[in-house]
């Protein structure tokens, strides 16, 4: 894999014209998909659609939160630019994805509107997303979980009958496979590494483990995800997760403890100066 990949979507940022492509509160940034063909096919239910595409979006914002937070926090300024980047790919799914929701969900909502001006019990996203960072080896393990599964996902969805989702899966896809990819090769070398790198790895996969069986029920993937798991837990000398269901579903609104000062933080701006622009 390229060195220089991690920096390819903070170039590809930029338009043609020089413009700063970041999203943030109050910049005023067009619908994504401004100028393309929004109309739901015929034959698709635009409401299984909309969820869809908003649960897609809530996993993404929220996982990219978390990996904003180890900005001047990883262990090394490359892994702090790559985290980022994994992020801001995040982050490009959920704008296109809250685009596509607010287009067919009949509130003609826009994507601050999800992302900044809904409560925590109107997110959907999985419970493993929001979970605190804890240590680099516990942000790794779910990297590597999440960026897995989101992958079996999207290339399931690379063939959906909505031309616009399907297109946003397809560029994804490209995006999660570096995320796992990455993910992996920092999860072997942690886990082979030194008796310390190899005792938090196995404590992160204890505490994933308990958050396994949501995702399956929101999505299956099983097959995939354990045949990435194995491989890689095989190759780091550590043991597969012990798969022990915790009650609750993020897809039903029901979240852990730490969603609401998560999105205090991501929120904090725009419910203070609504409306505001820079």
């Amino acid at each position: 894999m390229s060195d220089d990949h991690v920096y390819l979507s903070l170039a590809e940022g930029h338009d043609a014209d020089g413009g700063d492509a970041r999203w943030a509160f109050g910049t005023g940034f067009e619908d994504p998909l401004h100028g393309v063909d929004t109309a739901v096919p015929a034959g698709v239910d635009a409401g299984r659609l909309a969820l869809t595409c908003l649960e897609l979006a809530d996993d993404a914002l929220v996982a990219a939160q978390r990996l904003a937070e180890w900005t001047t926090r990883a262990p090394e300024l490359e892994e702090e630019v790559a985290l980022a980047n994994i992020g801001l790919d995040l982050l490009g799914q959920a704008r296109l994805l809250y685009a596509r929701c607010g287009q067919i969900d009949a509130t003609g909502r826009g994507e601050d509107a999800y992302a900044y001006f809904r409560d925590a019990d109107d997110f959907r996203n999985v419970r493993l997303a929001e979970l605190p960072n804890g240590d680099f080896a516990f942000s790794i393990v779910r990297l590597l979980v999440l960026s897995s599964w989101r992958l079996a996902h999207f290339e399931e969805l690379s063939a959906s009958p909505d031309p616009v989702l399907r297109a946003i899966a397809a560029k994804g896809v490209k995006e999660l496979t570096y995320h796992r990819q990455y993910a992996a090769e920092w999860a072997v070398r942690l886990g082979d590494g030194t008796q310390e790198s190899h005792r938090r790895m196995r404590t992160a996969l204890h505490q994933v483990g308990p958050y396994l069986a949501e995702l399956f029920t929101a999505y299956d993937g099983r097959d995939e995800v354990v045949a990435v798991l194995t491989q890689v837990t095989r190759a780091a000398g550590l043991p597969m997760p012990a798969w022990q269901p915790m009650p609750g579903e993020g897809r039903e609104g029901e979240h852990t403890e730490h969603l609401v000062p998560l999105l205090a933080e991501l929120q904090g701006v725009a419910r203070a100066h609504p409306e505001a622009t820079w």
